[in-house]
């Protein structure tokens, strides 16, 4: 016990100039709606008389662009020869994507996935120059029974076709283990520069951006108050949506819990758990989500080599993945592969195949590659790195919050550690499996966990 004593001291001691410098910090200003404007050339002097409709629309891809994609996979340059006894850990392995290639190529049928695309209801409207996409899918009401609403956002390498094995739970839920009071009216919005949304023509546009855009959207659409919930950038761009406007968020759930564990305090706390986990909070069932630190964040490192280039020139990059449908894939199905599960690495198809279909990996590629939006999707990240959109992790959400804390997410923060980011969680779940994908691999567990959240809400509102 007495190394575990020695060990404490240092660790305060050679973190204690750290956090006085934290602490003495000025504390980031409030967020504020801004007066933005994301259209091309200069903005207009006054909006048009129809600025504000919402136009319902369908996916219709041309067909030069299905003809031009197949030529391009047809010709497909790949490199020689692969490492020997090597699956994953390399990347995107050669073998695996000759065969996804073929099955792209020969078997793959995009209009039968744009088909399943529009079973759910698409609609455009402008908001700040630029066309914003959402989908919004009403639930079949009984006489006396109300809907609650939930806007559910995505992030990167994502798209709302993430969303569509779970939203049937959520506006169906009597059909999938629910009760006839959990039903949701859900609104799924495209990131702008994602998908099917317009990408911003000027520079700027960031998560803070995002989430002013999706409250104004809701606005739109006449909803005064509802439930956000989100996952990756969703996560955050929701949670910044409860920053800056909290009086008409109900509830917030995440899938990936946003906090600055960047901050002093927290570094404090973080190695003086590796010691005494007791003491800073983190119970036994968390622990091995944590530590060991350094191994933690080795495997990091691992998976974020691609942020340092999206944050600092996408552009360079996006040249490359938006001419070939093949370097796109792999840049993108890499991440479906271990952000799923790390263990995925030693598996020789990256363990894709036991999560997910070829049809739905190509579909999310296909969103990507038809509507030309990977470079604009990445800019995001160097938006958010130049920007504020960072600084909000430190800020402290009231509203109620739930988190759902998968255990092959990229990083673990234990229920102990949100309290000074959430003065209202209310709810705290410790997963019994799934990633970072949540929606998309495990979308029962995460529509449960959402019905159980807002269940607490709910009754919260009752009780007061």
């Amino acid at each position: 016990m007495g190394w575990k004593i020695t060990t404490f001291i240092v660790l305060v001691a050679v973190v204690t100039g750290l956090f006085l410098s934290g602490v003495l910090k000025t504390p980031p200003e409030p967020l504020k709606f801004q007066d933005n404007y994301w259209g091309r050339g200069a903005k207009p002097s006054s909006k048009p008389k129809d600025h504000d409709n919402i136009h319902e629309i369908s996916v219709n891809v041309p067909n030069a662009t299905l003809v031009d994609l197949k030529n391009r996979l047809k010709n497909v340059r790949l490199f020689d020869s692969a490492l020997e006894n090597v699956e994953f850990q390399y990347g995107f392995r050669l073998d695996y994507m000759k065969d996804l290639v073929t099955y792209w190529k020969d078997k793959y049928d995009w209009r039968k996935q744009e088909a399943y695309l529009n079973t759910f209801p698409h609609y455009k409207t402008n908001i700040e120059g630029i066309d914003l996409h959402f989908i919004h899918v009403k639930p079949k009401l009984k006489q006396g029974q109300t809907a609650k609403p939930l806007m559910i956002v995505h992030g990167w390498p994502g798209s709302v076709f993430e969303f569509y094995k779970m939203i049937p739970m959520l506006v169906d839920p009597t059909s999938h283990g629910g009760s006839e009071d959990d039903v949701f009216e859900v609104i799924a919005p495209s990131i702008p520069g994602y998908g099917f949304s317009e990408m911003p023509h000027k520079k700027d546009f960031d998560q803070i951006a995002a989430a002013q855009m999706f409250l104004k959207l809701m606005e739109r659409l006449g909803f005064e108050r509802f439930y956000v919930q989100g996952g990756d950038w969703g996560a955050i761009i929701t949670r910044i949506m409860a920053l800056l406007k909290p009086s008409v968020i109900t509830g917030l759930h995440n899938n990936m819990i946003i906090s600055d564990t960047g901050n002093p305090v927290s570094v404090v706390r973080t190695m003086v758990g590796s010691v005494f986990p007791s003491v800073v909070g983190v119970k036994p069932e968390e622990y091995d989500r944590v530590y060991p630190y350094g191994k933690k964040i080795m495997q990091l490192l691992q998976e974020t080599g691609y942020m340092h280039i999206q944050a600092t020139k996408p552009d360079t990059v996006g040249f490359a993945l938006n001419d070939s449908p093949v370097g796109l894939a792999a840049y993108i199905l890499e991440k479906f592969s271990t952000w799923t599960n790390p263990a995925n690495r030693d598996l020789a198809d990256g363990g894709l195949e036991k999560y997910y279909t070829k049809d739905e990996l190509l579909t999310s590629v296909m969103i990507y590659w038809t509507t030309g939006t990977i470079t604009s999707s990445m800019r995001f990240y160097k938006e958010a790195f130049a920007g504020k959109a960072l600084e909000t992790r430190g800020m402290q959400v009231t509203v109620p919050t739930g988190m759902a804390a998968f255990p092959h997410e990229l990083g673990h923060v234990p229920e102990a550690w949100c309290a000074p980011f959430y003065t209202n969680l209310v709810h705290y779940t410790l997963m019994s499996d799934g990633g970072h994908f949540a929606a998309f691999e495990k979308p029962a567990l995460l529509a449960a966990d959402i019905r159980t959240f807002v269940k607490k809400v709910e009754s919260l509102h009752t009780s007061n």
